[in-house]
């Protein structure tokens, strides 16, 4: 028997960045359901607690929008027993295995070269734009599935802010979600209990140096400017976001209808 989700955020061990995006605030004043729509980081080093609670949650699907180099390095999911796993990578801001082999490194030369004076931050609104301009097939396709039998569903990338948090975003846009609590939302994701863990592997001390760390921080913070890029793209693009929603993702009205009637109270 699959038991009530709690009112309060549950405190796991090895997955970070968990959450219920329910009760979120519709422009016509409706609500996300609680207990249909989850977000995280990755839940490969998932304790058995943790997987016991996720088990609980009584999940349909799970979205890793993780890539392979994501993959090798942190590992596969923990397996949830009668959970469907579906794997739709996105465009990876940190640029996957050879930008954390970097990092990890403390390459501090190359670094800065990246990611000094602006550029780190430029390099997150770019791919942010990236993922709304050329990933429409898989957000259509997270879309189509919520909509046929795939709630309670459960989003997530490597650190569940950038990849995991523009599905997020897209989801509650097509739910008619108020700007301003999807805003809300995806800015929770840098609480310090949230934010992903870098395992280095790396034997230079520059590896765990604050200047490395300050040079880090725009790609492992969840920053408003990054998703307002993300949705001035889909002004830009389509004029706005029923045609986005029309055009670039093949939303149709009854499409959208059964979103809502699945999704919200």
């Amino acid at each position: 028997m699959t038991q009530q989700v709690p009112s309060t955020e549950p405190e796991l061990t090895g997955v970070r960045n968990f959450r219920d995006v329910g009760g979120l605030p519709t422009v016509d004043g409706r609500r996300v359901r609680h207990g249909v729509l989850f977000r995280s980081g990755h839940l490969a080093h998932a304790t058995e607690e943790d997987a016991a609670f996720l088990a609980s949650l009584g999940l349909h699907t799970i979205f890793d929008f993780r890539n392979a180099a994501d993959q090798k390095l942190e590992g596969p999911d923990v397996e949830l027993p009668g959970v469907r796993n579906v794997n739709l990578p996105l465009t990876d801001p940190a640029d996957g295995a050879e930008f954390w082999k970097m990092v990890r490194d403390g390459d501090l030369d190359q670094l800065r070269a990246i990611l000094s004076d602006g550029k780190a931050a430029h390099r997150m609104i770019i791919a942010y734009r990236t993922i709304i301009k050329e990933r429409t097939a898989e957000h259509a396709q997270v879309l189509r599935s919520l909509a046929e039998d795939s709630v309670p569903a459960l989003m997530h990338c490597a650190a569940g802010k950038d990849r995991a948090g523009l599905s997020i975003a897209v989801t509650l846009l097509t739910l008619g979600v108020e700007r301003e609590a999807i805003l809300a939302d995806y800015l929770e994701s840098n609480a310090k209990h949230r934010r992903y863990k870098v395992h280095r592997s790396g034997n230079s001390p520059s590896a765990y140096s604050p200047e490395v760390m300050e040079l880090l921080s725009p790609l492992f913070d969840a920053r408003a400017e990054y998703l307002t890029a993300a949705f001035e793209t889909i002004e830009e693009s389509w004029g706005g976001v029923e045609t986005y929603l029309e055009k670039g993702l093949g939303v149709t009205p009854e499409l959208r209808e059964r979103l809502r009637e699945r999704l919200l109270d």
